[in-house]
């Protein structure tokens, strides 16, 4: 269990508790939201320095490549639930954002199956960025922010498409071949 795998489980152990902070009285008291805000903002930080550590130290681990992009996953997704369930986002955006996910991991499993490994794609953390910072900009709920939150709704949406296409069409063969 090296640094980058302990970070990964640091992350999944912190959703719970950003979930908590996040959903305390309704979403409505500032000061829980700005806890949940800390605790994503960290969670976010250990997922670059994990990757980070990982590359540089050459500690990649089978553990490693499976569970960094399901904890990531999964702390989106949290705040993702979180933010229809406190009106703020809509529900087919969550559905979209998330059914991507499923999408991608699927084809991560067949390709798995096949021996070949599909790594993330510019677009992909293009669109990781896009929904964190669409989820800090939620979390903190700030009115004078109001325009740019409705703005970074619409890029991870646009990324989350367009990184989904991209995937598709790059690894396309893993579904209709087997291979590479």
């Amino acid at each position: 269990m090296n640094l980058p795998n302990k970070l990964t489980i640091l992350r999944v152990i912190m959703i719970p508790f950003f979930v908590l902070f996040m959903l305390l009285e309704g979403g409505a008291n500032p000061l829980y939201r700005y806890i949940a805000a800390v605790i994503f903002i960290v969670a976010s930080f250990t997922d670059w320095l994990d990757g980070n550590i990982a590359r540089k130290y050459g500690l990649v681990t089978n553990f490693g490549k499976f569970m960094d992009p399901l904890a990531d996953k999964l702390l989106v997704c949290s705040g993702l639930i979180c933010f229809t369930g406190l009106g703020q986002l809509s529900a087919w955006i969550v559905i979209l954002i998330i059914s991507r996910e499923f999408i991608i991991s699927g084809f991560r499993l067949v390709a798995s199956d096949n021996g070949v490994v599909i790594a993330a794609s510019y677009w992909g953390k293009l669109k990781t960025v896009s929904q964190m910072i669409l989820s800090v900009l939620l979390i903190l709920n700030i009115p004078a922010l109001s325009f740019i939150t409705f703005l970074f709704i619409w890029i991870a949406t646009a990324l989350t498409l367009i990184s989904l296409v991209d995937y598709i069409v790059k690894n396309h063969k893993v579904l209709t071949e087997g291979s590479m």
